[in-house]
């Protein structure tokens, strides 16, 4: 069976991958079970091997708990002085990140990946510093214990009975390369006991508590575990670029129900690894339901568990639906999904009875999707299961309540005499409904029951009094009480339900105002006034767009308050923000003692700008709506910055291109005038030269000389003109034929004797040199133009050498000389057309047209400073004819 081919759209995503792979650094982990197995030692092992070959390694962090062995590997390496904080009045060294930035070394050595920095450091985690370094380029190596893993955490602390606090999140490790350091328990314990872990008395009460056996050995599955999973990946990436050559079938998708319980940690941490281990795609989701409503700060905990998520590689949204199994089991349905994970509390056996819970619902309606049910800690129900309680009535609503009883009471006494008892009790409920709608709870109930009291005391016989002559009063009493809280939950859940419509709407209208206005806007300046404007009035805050500026550094370009200008330290941090893309500041973990939010503006090829939002009550910012909203707005306004440009892109080339067609036009105009009147004065040059003889004086034969000469390089230039447009409308036509590069040669230089004459030029072309098909006529133009080229730029009497040698598939031709050589930083613009160096005098046409002539015969053409001095021009061509040419 043939094999197939990969897509081409698999190529592009492969070269994107090492495009990113190479403007990033490198992440490698030491992983180990636990202390103690050797992470540190293995790390500085191998940052020494790098060092013997010559890469520059800087040491950043290395715990050496006194280990004599680890200190020796420490030798000989350079060591990045710590930086000092005080805490406290307690003097804490922590990793100095702009030192590590400034000193920028190729490697760089973390240890403890999972450690917490010190307060007022930039980062509160030593991985977000080592993100950081990451992506300024710097390759880093680290250490990390497998408890510390984020999706691990509650599993090791169910194993060892100790709940780990720093973690690392899963994200980080997948982008890594791991290098797992692996040691038996067995020989752990027996390190500990000999001290080479901790001191003895820490070392004792390790073996009591953490360092048992039974621990030892899980944490060391836990980690081969996580290894296999890294080996995996890479195993499949391989596989992915081989294509093979079954399709592949369609991939699971697990759905995790994320609310504010005490347990929605854990089931995200749960389906993380159920998601890894299927390498499969998950989803996170927050359903806001109107029949379970939950307070501002239970919303507020539910938007952490779904950063949780997010930060653990899952996607992750928030939406409203009447019912949250009816929400939860649509969006699965709509995403595909195969698995639903959700928590369910523990609750007494007649709860059930009379309530049944959400998970049952999912269960009952899931059809074929798998359900997976993760049962929670005995305890209170989760904040978002239950109806929060109402914010507080004010006294004045009772009072409220009070009268409408009173007003109902007295309409009763005028109909008493007209109407029957039943058609009364109308009146009671119309004012339970006229308090609901008020939109509080306790006072329309407290309606309810003092119209209950006020229609036994005043109309049901005997009046004035409560007893109840007919028990089927009772039944009355019953049932209108019931209709009335009835009629209370519905009027006050309808009024909530109006509010977080009015809410979603004016969210909704305000991104559309925005979205509209900014759609009509062109040009940088008026789409950040417009959104600046528009923000400030949305968050009511002081609002300062960011750019770079012609300096490169950012610069203020917009701003809705008096402040336009920024001090040092809020600057660092907007800088921050546009070189990695991440937010800072207020409400972050990333410096949040700042007063404002620091927003990058992320538009399709990266981050654009940044924007300052320092709200006037810093509350108000904080709720996760906002902060939702804030980050919405930035990405419109990044995309509308990257579709202005994109615009502007758009019309430069457009200009460009019609300003190349116009000069192709005009040179190729001049060029075929010139043509004629040029042969004509070279001819009659040559001819005055030929007739003249020994008549002419010396200075008229080298005038004649002269003007011969020059009308031959204008004939040239004129004929690289005429070449060039030839090859840039398409009208060139190669005629390939076998030909002799020993013989292309010759005639080239056999042309430019003139230029040539007082110069050694040397040639090494082989006899055994093969064929090359070609299109001769075009390929001695080649040779002509660099060669001249050379004789140009090189000072008289200087030599040249030109050689040829065969290689795999192609053959290689040089020309060499021995002049002031070409700047690094010109290599490759010297081959643009029209470009020449600042000590050249041509018309920067000669080696553009090289470039074209070999690009068309499949070829290439590069340029390299020659040891010694000068410069080498090399060009190759296909020994074989290119398919379709």
């Amino acid at each position: 069976m043939a094999r197939k081919r990969p897509k081409p759209e698999a190529f592009l995503t492969e070269a994107q991958k090492e495009e990113g792979r190479g403007a990033r650094g490198r992440l490698k982990i030491f992983l180990g079970a636990a202390p103690g197995v050797g992470k540190t030692y293995a790390m500085l092992q191998a940052a020494r091997i790098k060092k013997d070959e010559g890469m520059d390694v800087l040491v950043g962090v290395a715990e050496t708990h006194g280990r004599k062995e680890t200190l020796a590997l420490l030798e000989g390496l350079e060591a990045l002085p710590r930086r000092e904080l005080d805490h406290k009045g307690i003097k804490l060294s922590e990793l100095d990140i702009d030192a590590a930035l400034k000193r920028q070394p190729a490697l760089i050595l973390i240890d403890e990946l999972a450690h917490t920095n010190a307060p007022g450091s930039r980062h509160a985690k030593r991985w977000q510093d080592v993100a950081e370094l990451l992506e300024r380029g710097i390759e880093v190596y680290s250490t990390l214990n497998i408890q510390h893993l984020e999706s691990l955490n509650d599993v090791v602390a169910q194993i060892t009975g100790v709940t780990v606090r720093e973690t690392v999140p899963d994200s980080v490790l997948e982008k890594a390369d791991i290098e797992l350091v692996d040691l038996p328990p067995e020989e752990l314990l027996d390190r500990l006991h000999e001290g080479k872990v901790y001191v003895p008395e820490q070392a004792a009460r390790a073996i009591e508590n953490f360092f048992k056996l039974a621990n030892l050995t899980a944490l060391r599955e836990l980690s081969l575990r996580a290894t296999a999973e890294g080996v995996g990946a890479i195993v499949e990436e391989h596989r992915r670029r081989q294509a093979p050559e079954a399709t592949w079938p369609t991939a699971e998708r697990l759905l995790v129900c994320v609310g504010p319980g005490p347990y929605s940690g854990k089931l995200v941490r749960a389906t993380k690894r159920m998601a890894s281990r299927m390498r499969a795609e998950w989803i996170a989701v927050f359903v806001e339901s109107d029949r379970h409503p939950c307070s501002e700060q239970a919303r507020a905990t539910a938007i952490d568990n779904l950063r949780l998520a997010e930060q653990l590689g899952a996607e992750t949204l928030t939406i409203t639906s009447r019912d949250i199994a009816e929400g939860t089991l649509d969006l699965a349905r709509q995403r595909n999904v195969t698995k639903i994970v959700i928590g369910k509390q523990v609750r007494p056996r007649w709860m059930e009875v009379f309530r049944q819970s959400i998970v049952d619902e999912v269960i009952r309606k899931s059809g074929d999707i798998d359900v997976y049910v993760i049962t929670g800690e005995a305890g209170a129900a989760p904040p978002a299961l239950e109806s929060p309680p109402s914010p507080e009535a004010p006294w004045s609503e009772y009072s409220i309540a009070a009268a409408a009883v009173a007003l109902a009471t007295a309409a009763g006494f005028v109909m008493f005499p007209f109407l029957a008892l039943t058609n009364l009790v109308m009146v009671y409920l119309l004012a339970t409904l006229l308090v609901a709608s008020r939109g509080h709870r306790g006072p329309a109930i407290a309606s309810a029951i003092m119209g209950v009291l006020a229609f036994d005391y005043f109309f049901v016989p005997p009046q004035f009094t409560f007893q109840v002559s007919d028990t089927q009063y009772v039944l009355t009493f019953l049932v209108m009480f019931a209709v009335a809280v009835f009629i209370t939950q519905l009027t006050v859940r309808i009024r909530a339900q109006s509010e977080a419509a009015r809410l979603s709407e004016m969210r909704t209208a305000a991104m559309h105002a925005l979205s509209r206005r900014l759609a009509s806007t062109r040009g940088v300046d008026s789409i950040l006034e417009i959104a600046v404007r528009h923000m400030a009035q949305v968050f009511d805050s002081e609002v300062i767009a960011m750019i770079p500026g012609q300096n490169g550094g950012l610069a203020v370009r917009c701003a809705s308050g008096e402040k336009r200008e920024l001090d040092t330290k809020e600057h660092s941090v907007a800088q921050w923000v546009f070189d990695l893309g991440q937010s800072a500041g207020l409400g972050t973990q990333t410096l949040p003692v700042v007063d404002a939010l620091y927003a990058p503006l992320i538009g399709g090829e990266g981050t654009v700008g940044v924007l300052r939002v320092q709200p006037r009550v810093r509350e108000r910012l904080l709720i996760p709506d906002q902060m939702l909203l804030l980050e919405s707005f930035a990405h419109q306004v990044g995309l509308a910055l990257e579709v202005d440009r994109l615009q502007d892109s758009a019309k430069q080339a457009q200009m460009d291109a019609e300003k190349e067609r116009l000069r192709s036009s005009l040179l190729s105009s001049v060029s075929h005038d010139l043509r004629t009147p040029l042969a004509a004065i070279i001819g009659s040059a040559s001819s005055l030269l030929q007739d003249a003889g020994s008549l002419t004086t010396a200075k008229t034969r080298e005038l004649l000389e002269n003007i011969q000469s020059e009308g031959e390089w204008l004939a040239r230039l004129v004929s690289n003109l005429i070449e060039t447009t030839r090859l840039e409308t398409g009208t060139a036509h190669l005629r390939r034929e076998p030909g002799s590069i020993e013989e292309i040669v010759g005639s080239a230089l056999g042309r430019l004797e003139k230029i040539l004459a007082g110069r050694k030029v040397s040639t090494d072309l082989p006899p055994d040199l093969p064929l090359v098909p070609l299109d001769g006529v075009l390929i001695e133009q080649v040779v002509l133009n660099l060669v001249e080229n050379a004789a140009r730029h090189t000072p008289p009497g200087t030599s040249l050498d030109i050689s040829a040698r065969a290689g795999r598939g192609v053959i290689t031709i040089e020309i060499a000389d021995r002049g002031p050589g070409i700047p690094e930083d010109e290599l490759e613009r010297v081959f643009e057309k029209f470009y020449h160096a600042k000590s050249s005098k041509g018309a920067g046409l000669g080696l553009a047209i090289c470039r074209a002539i070999l690009a068309a015969h499949g070829g290439r053409i590069w340029a390299e400073n020659r040891n010694g001095g000068g410069s080498i021009f090399r060009f190759s061509l296909p020994i074989e004819k290119p398919h379709g040419t």
